[in-house]
């Protein structure tokens, strides 16, 4: 069990720099998509003119969100959230034999059911 709980730690330690920087781009690119939305909904021009036109004349907000959809088809979701993911699939497998764990991969044992 401490070599379980050792290596599971250890893999959980090791994802959380990889998470915090998948975090902060995806901060970073929703930031500057809302923040070229604002200008693209604020812009008198973008109910004069079509829709394309519109996005022509804002490249900031169309690379923006062109990059931010591009990165949920990458995967960013998955990425932001992977060590939550091991968790919650470790607590489910170890709920069989009593145990759980938390976030960091610490094993809690649970006492056991009383058969009557």
């Amino acid at each position: 069990l401490k070599a379980f709980e050792r290596r599971l730690t250890e893999y959980i330690h090791c994802l959380q720099p990889a998470t915090g920087r998948w975090r902060m781009l995806l901060i970073v690119v929703s930031v500057c998509t809302a923040t070229g939305a604002w200008n693209w909904l604020i812009d008198p021009e973008t109910q004069k003119v079509s829709f394309f036109t519109s996005l022509w004349n804002h490249p900031f907000f169309t690379i923006s969100c062109i990059t931010l959809i591009g990165l949920f088809f990458a995967g960013i979701h998955k990425r932001v959230v992977a060590p939550s993911i091991i968790a919650a699939r470790c607590r489910t497998v170890l709920a069989e034999y009593n145990m759980s764990c938390d976030d960091t991969g610490k094993l809690i044992l649970k006492p056991r059911p009383h058969v009557q």
